[in-house]
């Protein structure tokens, strides 16, 4: 009893501060707080419902004869859209701030919402290893459902809470990609509802156009309700080596000779200044050394990103071997890098001891309750952005990341990029060899303002035949943007399937200078 009085007594302060201090000075400068009592919590609650809905999914064997049911669902609220004179666009019915992309579009207010509640794991088939899921099934969820049947999918993107629609829809991308490529390069088929409320498959031999069309889409020609996704045998272990360089061009020469090594099973790298970096490559195997194995994934651990700075601080390489599954979601509790600025204590090993069971918030509900004024502060003062380049313009690539933004630890990831059909394909007739470059955190660069800065930075990725990843900020005029990406098979696929008059334009979708 006396536990509870003094948490009591605990929460009652800590309102009559907030009361004090006023709520959005709260938010704004204290934003910890706010997390670490009431999201922190409310996060653990979303995990626990979303676990024993899948557990009982999946003991009742209930998916695969509910999906036919909740498709036609979909297909009648199209079909009711057109009967009421198709006079609004079309878009799903999942609230913004559910989505992992920090923009929140406004296209939801005035849109027709078609409630699509598709969430599980449809079928594993060993034999074609091939595994169909619903478009709202995490990579949380598809790995610990897979894990334990001896399989897990070649391109785990980070982050538990990331949707296959978002990967296919977007894009995905993880350290196996410059085996593998992105996320869609990994699927063998979709299943979408058209404009007209057809229910349709396409696959490389089956509709091929419209499957080549949708990465990338971002839900414009038509919504997703099944995937089809290759897997892999899944082993035990990750034996990671790191490798501390200096000197960029160094760093790039590293970066590039071990991304081409096809024997490397993971490819990372991590650039703490312009000229410091870590060189992450690893091998799955079902072997480890008892003695070296790090458990990276338990709450108790010192976040991924830390961890792999004390080889560059120490100047020394390393050998570890990752249980696999901690792995391929080694960067989500701290969200990257992004979760030391909302919570600065967070690495602190009493806090992760204590509280770091709870660790991450859900980005869903951060986005919920930002506010304008953190919105605002965010737009003007913080950067999370993707950059596909070419590898070749690595070295180039980093050093005007560091010119216009100056913002780190800096993510490199090396992906294949094959010439296939659709908005992103080399520019060449082969496939080439890109790298993401990933900036999250806020710029140290002086000169930076977020609509010159990243209008700079757009105009550098499209000279040397780069793309923008869909979730972040966009600030690209119309011409721009189609510059960039290859519009031509997606115009001539929203012509053909009379989309125009069912879903908006990709561009007016995720683009600043568009109208929501």
């Amino acid at each position: 009893m006396s536990a509870l009085w003094s948490v009591g007594a605990g929460l009652l302060l800590l309102l009559l501060w907030v009361r004090h201090r006023g709520l959005e000075a709260v938010l704004v400068h204290h934003r910890w707080v706010f997390v670490c009592f009431f999201l922190l919590p409310l996060s653990i609650l979303f995990d626990i419902y979303y676990q024993l809905r899948a557990w009982a999914v999946w003991r009742l064997h209930s998916a695969p004869r509910q999906h036919a049911q909740r498709v036609r669902h979909i297909q009648e609220q199209v079909r009711e859209w057109k009967k009421e004179g198709s006079k609004r666009y079309m878009c799903t019915g999942r609230p913004g701030w559910l989505t992992v992309s920090l923009r929140v579009g406004k296209y939801k207010k005035t849109h027709k919402n078609i409630m699509i509640n598709l969430m599980d794991v449809l079928e594993v088939d060993s034999e074609r290893q091939v595994v169909r899921v619903e478009p709202l099934v995490s990579m949380g969820q598809l790995t610990a459902h897979l894990n334990p049947m001896g399989w897990t999918i070649p391109v785990v993107p980070e982050l538990d809470d990331l949707t296959v629609g978002g990967l296919i829809m977007g894009t995905g991308i993880e350290s196996s990609s410059h085996i593998y490529g992105l996320f869609q390069h990994t699927c063998v088929a979709y299943e979408l509802v058209l404009a007209d409320g057809s229910l349709v498959r396409c696959s490389p031999t089956e509709n091929s156009d419209l499957f080549y069309a949708v990465p990338w889409s971002c839900g414009t020609l038509g919504f997703l309700v099944a995937a089809e996704i290759k897997m892999i045998p899944a082993k035990k272990y990750v034996k990671i080596h790191y490798e501390p360089v200096r000197g960029l061009q160094k760093i790039c020469e590293k970066f590039t000779e071990e991304s081409k090594k096809k024997e490397n099973s993971f490819v990372e790298g991590l650039l703490y200044s312009l000229d410091e970096a870590v060189i992450m490559t690893g091998v799955l195997t079902d072997e480890a050394e008892q003695s070296k194995i790090n458990r990276i994934g338990n709450y108790y651990k010192p976040w991924f990103f830390k961890h792999v700075e004390k080889y560059l601080k120490d100047d020394r390489t390393g050998v570890e071997y990752i249980p696999s599954r901690h792995y391929y979601h080694r960067h989500t509790r701290s969200i990257f890098w992004e979760l030391q600025d909302i919570i600065p204590f967070g690495n602190n090993p009493v806090f992760r001891y204590l509280f770091g069971w709870m660790v991450p918030p859900k980005i869903s509900l951060l986005k919920l309750t930002q506010g304008e004024a953190i919105r605002k502060l965010y737009e003007q003062h913080h950067v999370v952005q993707d950059m596909l380049v070419p590898m070749k313009t690595l070295e180039k690539s980093i050093q005007t990341f560091h010119v216009d933004l100056n913002v780190y630890p800096i993510w490199l990831c090396p992906f294949i990029l094959p010439n296939n059909p659709g908005m992103v394909h080399p520019k060449g007739n082969e496939t080439e060899l890109y790298v993401d470059i990933g900036a999250y955190g806020e710029p140290k660069s002086k000169q930076f303002e977020a609509r010159a800065s990243m209008r700079q930075m757009e105009k550098f990725v499209r000279s040397v035949h780069g793309f923008q990843m869909l979730y972040a900020d966009c600030y690209m005029t119309r011409e721009e943007f189609w510059d960039m990406f290859d519009g031509s098979l997606y115009h001539k696929l929203r012509e053909q399937m009379n989309c125009k008059d069912a879903f908006p334009e990709v561009y007016d979708k995720i683009c600043k200078a568009a109208r929501h």
